[in-house]
C-alpha cells in the first residue's frame, strides 16, 4: 500500500492531477458523443462509417512516418527550449508533407480496393484527410509535454473533446452519418488552430541538430509502426467482423461494447503521458526505474481488481446505457474488461520503457507476432462465436503481449545498464 501511495504522490507532483482530470472529462465527452451518434444515426450507416474510420485509426499513428515519436523521445533528452523548438519546426514541416502524401495514397487506394459495404470508399477517402490535422494536433500536445507544461496539455485535451462533442451533436443531427464524418475532420483542425499559437515558437530561429540523421528517422518509423500495429490489433476486430459476418450492425454492436473497456485504458495513458519525459530523463538511474516499476504495477494491480469487480456486478446496467438489447453481450464485455487489465498492468508501461531505452523495434516484433495470431484466431473464432470470438482473441493477446514486453524489457535493461549508458542523443 505504501508503494501505491508513493506512486500516486509522485504522479500528482508532476501535475498528473491535471492530466487525470482532463482525460476523465475527455473520455466522458467522447462517451456521450458516441451515445448521441448512436441515437441520431441509423445503426447500419453508422457501422459503415466506423468501419472506414477504423482503417484510418490504424494509419493515424503512422502520420509523418513517426516523426512525432522522434520528437517525444529525442526532445525529452534535449537540455534547452531553443533546441526543442528547432526540433518541433523540423518535425512539423517534414511531417506535414509526409502526412499529405499518405492521405493522398489512401484516397487513391480507396477507389481501387473492393469493399463489402456500399459507400465505404467515399468515407475512407474523406476520412483520410483526418491524418493531416491529427498529426499537427499530436505534435502540439507533445511539445507542451516537453516543456513540462502538463496544465496546458490537459487544457488542450479538454478543449479538443468539447469541440468534437459539439460538432458530433450538431452535424450528426443535421447531416447524419455524413455530419459525423465531418465532425471527425473539423475537430483536430479547430483545436490545432487554437493551441499552436500558445507554443510561442519563433519559426525563423532554427538550430542545426546533429542527431537528426538516419537513426532519428529510424526510431520514429519503428515507434510509429509499433503504435500502428497496436491500433491495428484493435481495428482488425472491426474489419474482420465486417468481412467475415458481412453485417454492419454487428460492427456497431462490437464498437460500442468495446467503448468502455478501451476507454479505461486512459488510466495508464494518463500516467504515461505525465511521466514519459521524466522516466526517459532518468532511464540510466537503475534504482529510480526499478522503484517506478514496482509502484506502478502495484498501483494498477489494485485498480484492475476493482475494475473487474465493478464490471462483473454491473455489466448489464452499463451496456443498457447504450441500447437495452446490448445486455445480451455482457460476456463479451467482461472478456474485454479482463483483457484490458493486461495492458494496464504490463503493456502500457513496458512498451514505453522499451521505447525509452531506444529498443522501440522490440514493440514491433511483439505486435507483429500478435497481429498474426489475431488474424488466425479471429478467422476461427468469429464465424463460430460472432463478436464474442473477437473479444476472446483480443483479451488473450492483451495479456500475452504485456507479459512478453515485461520479460523482454527486464532482459534488455540489464544489458543497457551494464553498459553504463547515459541518455545521450543517439
Amino acid at each position: 500500500m505504501k508503494n501505491s501511495t508513493l506512486f500516486l504522490k509522485g504522479f500528482l507532483n508532476r501535475s498528473g492531477s491535471y492530466v487525470l482530470f482532463a482525460t476523465i472529462i475527455s473520455r466522458l465527452l467522447s462517451f456521450i458523443a458516441s451515445w448521441i451518434a448512436l441515437q441520431l444515426i441509423d445503426t447500419k450507416e453508422l457501422g459503415i462509417v466506423l468501419f472506414a474510420f477504423n482503417i484510418i485509426s490504424f494509419i493515424l499513428p503512422f502520420a509523418g512516418l513517426g516523426l512525432h515519436q522522434g520528437l517525444l523521445r529525442y526532445g525529452s533528452l534535449l537540455e534547452n527550449e531553443e533546441e526543442k523548438n528547432s526540433l518541433f519546426i523540423f518535425v512539423l514541416k517534414k511531417g506535414l508533407k509526409i502526412s499529405f502524401g499518405i492521405a493522398l495514397l489512401i484516397v487513391i487506394s480507396s477507389f481501387i480496393i473492393p469493399f463489402n459495404f456500399t459507400n465505404t470508399k467515399y468515407y475512407l477517402a474523406f476520412l483520410s484527410l483526418v491524418i493531416i490535422p491529427h498529426y499537427i494536433l499530436s505534435i502540439i500536445k507533445i511539445q507542451f509535454r516537453l516543456k513540462q507544461d502538463n496544465k496546458t496539455f490537459s487544457y488542450m485535451e479538454i478543449v479538443y473533446n468539447i469541440i468534437q462533442f459539439i460538432l458530433i451533436f450538431l452535424l450528426s443531427y443535421f447531416l447524419k452519418e455524413k455530419g459525423y464524418s465531418l465532425a471527425l475532420l473539423l475537430s483536430p483542425i479547430l483545436a490545432s488552430i487554437i493551441f499552436i499559437k500558445k507554443l510561442k515558437i519563433d519559426y525563423s530561429k532554427k538550430l542545426i541538430l546533429p542527431f537528426i540523421n538516419f537513426k532519428f528517422w529510424e526510431y520514429g518509423f519503428f515507434a510509429s509502426l509499433a503504435v500502428s500495429f497496436s491500433q491495428f490489433l484493435i481495428a482488425i476486430d472491426i474489419i474482420l467482423i465486417g468481412y467475415l459476418l458481412n453485417n454492419s450492425e454487428a460492427i456497431t454492436q462490437y464498437k460500442y461494447i468495446t467503448l468502455i473497456p478501451y476507454s479505461l485504458l486512459f488510466l495508464s495513458q494518463v500516467v504515461i503521458n505525465t511521466d514519459f519525459v521524466t522516466f526517459t530523463e532518468n532511464i540510466s538511474n537503475k534504482n529510480y526505474i526499478h522503484n517506478y516499476i514496482k509502484r506502478y504495477m502495484r498501483f494498477f494491480g489494485f485498480i484492475s481488481f476493482f475494475i473487474c469487480l465493478a464490471s462483473y456486478l454491473f455489466s448489464n446496467q452499463i451496456l443498457q446505457l447504450f441500447e437495452p438489447s446490448f445486455k445480451e453481450f455482457s460476456d463479451t464485455f467482461l472478456i474485454l474488461i479482463f483483457g484490458i487489465c493486461g495492458i494496464l498492468i504490463f503493456r502500457g508501461l513496458f512498451g514505453n520503457l522499451l521505447s525509452s531505452i531506444g529498443k522501440v523495434h522490440i514493440n514491433n516484433y511483439i505486435a507483429g507476432m500478435a497481429l498474426i495470431i489475431n488474424i488466425i484466431s479471429n478467422y476461427i473464432l468469429i464465424p463460430k462465436y460472432g463478436i464474442k470470438g473477437a473479444a476472446i482473441t483480443s483479451s488473450l493477446l492483451m495479456w500475452l503481449t504485456g507479459l512478453i514486453s515485461y520479460i523482454w524489457f527486464l532482459f534488455l535493461y540489464k544489458k543497457f545498464h551494464s553498459n553504463e549508458k547515459t541518455p545521450k542523443i543517439v
